[in-house]
């Protein structure tokens, strides 16, 4: 046939009866992707604004795509299309279905027989479509349930679209250098969806980062699942000026500005939450890369249990956290979960009878009744100079986001000494480390005993994934190497090791759990640090006084199942 295209105007004005609405609605309900007083707000807005209930409840970020995409299939009764369900290489039915009618349509034939074709559609409810595709094809439709997010990967990879044309006024005005063209490209509604899937995905994934990167043949998207990145479907390359301006219109950033780097926020509503992204663009060879990451508050647990910590390190740090004075450090690299460690600190101490203030760069999360500044470099609010003037208001806690240099150290030392308790965190590989970094930022060794009241080092490792974990023998070899006899007395010695499921994406981890050890300013500790001693005899020092290691702690929740010695080393990075 000539062109099964028909106008869009056709099917948007598609109208679905308000009865299977309501049985969606209530669907919806009875598989738990919304509650009632959602629900109600929902039908309000729709009944407003003459919008079907279905469309307000993905534009405000009240269910979940896949959530409505099953709410669909139990009202039509029809399966929801998994991700492998589309073509991989070659359209079905390319010669009858027009790639414009079916972006407009969102939906996507799936496979086809001399009698029938199954269609998988965003919008199952829109009968124009399937009469659309069976007039356009001669064949009887079968119907599948799309979740957009995967369906529109389909369409990129199976209809990709023409990059702008490069001759003529293109040549000499392109895309990339036109700041105007670009923001009205970032406006189109197409740019707006793919963006949105892009955020809404990492979160209904459980993601913590959104890393889009320009190459020179491609654009790369990864998402960071319990520190380590995984590639998604990549957009057409050619949207990526595009795809990077509409993220800086959402934060607020200088689209026209792509020499420098810039830093923004965005909060948005994802399945119903208040969900906050920070957002650092950076030049680089083939276009700016941009990572969001991912604050959502309802996804983060400020518990020490159910972080993960050792009990014997949480009665530590809750000791060193009860005194009235002092600083104690967190440590650990960037990713390693010193923040939240602090908030979860910060909230046990929160009270009527003390003030808290933190300065923070920048603040993750809003803390309740905690007063937080944020650090402004470009206007002089450095954490040195907040750090005076908050110290003219009489704080009894004090949180420093992180001691950077030496001017900082200093005013938290002197905090310290005047009666607060300060807490921050440095970058240092262990506990003892954090003594020898401290020095080099020219606090005097009696100062660092005066105000030292403990050091607690940890890492983030990937818990094992408890529905498809496997316990078995620890190999012989092992055992020995990490003289595992004499750290349980199960035997056979046994270990736990990845598999994979859907319910981990296949990693076999799910979540991470984090390990630490804590260091404490005992008199011999003090001598040491008098004798202005290296930080791996002072570790030891430590240790021979009672001192779990990191390492140490490490395998014992590999012990218990928890992760396995291959993402522990993975994570340390020990020497052994």
């Amino acid at each position: 046939m000539d062109d099964p295209m028909v106008s869009s105007a056709a099917w948007m004005g598609t109208t679905v009866t308000d009865d299977r609405l309501d049985a969606l609605g209530e669907i919806l309900l009875a598989q738990g992707h919304c509650d009632q007083r959602t629900l109600e707000r929902a039908r309000r807005v729709a009944t407003d604004s003459d919008q079907r209930l279905d469309a307000v409840l993905i534009q405000l970020g009240l269910v979940s795509e896949r959530g409505l995409a099953e709410a669909y299939a139990a009202l039509l009764a029809v399966p929801v299309a998994s991700a492998d369900r589309y073509p991989t290489l070659d359209p079905v039915l390319a010669d009858r279905l027009h790639a414009g009618f079916l972006r407009h349509a969102r939906a996507i034939p799936v496979s086809a027989d001399s009698e029938t074709v199954v269609l998988a559609a965003a919008d199952p409810l829109d009968s124009f479509t399937q009469s659309a595709v069976a007039v356009a094809t001669g064949r009887r439709v079968r119907l599948e349930v799309a979740v957009p997010i995967e369906l529109e990967a389909a369409l990129n990879r199976l209809y990709p679209e023409e990059g702008p044309d490069a001759s003529g006024a293109e040549a000499d005005a392109p895309l990339e250098e036109d700041a105007e063209r670009l923001k009205d490209l970032a406006s189109e509604a197409p740019v707006i969806r793919l963006v949105n899937l892009l955020i809404t995905r990492a979160v209904e994934t459980q993601a913590s980062d959104i890393h889009i990167e320009p190459f020179e043949d491609r654009l790369r998207v990864r998402y960071r699942y319990d520190g380590v990145l995984h590639e998604a479907e990549p957009p057409p390359r050619h949207l990526a000026a595009a795809i990077t301006s509409r993220i800086k219109i959402m934060a607020r950033l200088d689209i026209a500005e792509r020499r420098m780097p810039q830093d923004g926020r965005i909060k948005m509503a994802v399945r119903g939450q208040d969900v906050d992204f920070r957002v650092s663009t950076i030049p680089s060879l083939h276009g700016e890369t941009v990572v969001l990451r991912i604050l959502d508050r309802s996804a983060v647990v400020f518990d020490y249990a159910r972080l993960g910590l050792a009990p014997a390190v949480i009665a530590k740090l809750g000791t060193a956290l009860e005194l009235p004075n002092g600083i104690v450090l967190v440590t650990g690299p960037t990713g390693s979960g010193k923040t939240t460690t602090l908030y979860t600190g910060l909230l046990a101490l929160n009270a009527v009878t003390r003030k808290i203030v933190t300065v923070e760069d920048p603040i993750e999360y809003q803390l309740q009744g905690i007063n937080q500044i944020q650090v402004r470099s470009q206007i002089g609010l450095t954490f040195a100079s907040l750090l005076r003037s908050i110290l003219r208001q009489d704080p009894d806690v004090i949180m420093v986001g992180e001691i950077r240099d030496g001017e900082t150290a200093q005013i938290a030392v002197q905090a310290a000494l005047t009666g607060h308790l300060v807490l921050s965190t440095l970058h240092t590989n262990s506990a003892a480390a954090a003594v020898t970094r401290l020095r080099d930022m020219g606090v005097e060794d009696y100062l660092l005993t005066a105000v030292l009241r403990g050091i607690m080092a940890q890492r983030l490792v990937r818990r094992l994934c408890p529905d498809c974990r496997r316990r078995e023998p620890a190999a012989p070899e092992l055992a020995q190497r990490f003289a595992l006899d004499r750290r349980t007395a199960e035997r056979p010695i046994m270990l736990s090791r990845a598999v994979g499921c859907p319910a981990c994406r296949q990693t076999g981890y799910r979540g991470r759990t984090a390990i630490a050890e804590f260091l404490q300013l005992t008199p011999e500790i003090e001598r040491l640090i008098f004798a202005r001693a290296d930080h791996a005899t002072i570790e030891r020092a430590a240790v021979a006084e009672g001192m779990a290691v990191m390492f140490d702690a490490g395998l014992a929740a590999a012990l218990a199942g928890e992760t396995t010695i291959e993402e522990l080393t993975r994570s340390i990075r020990a020497d052994v």
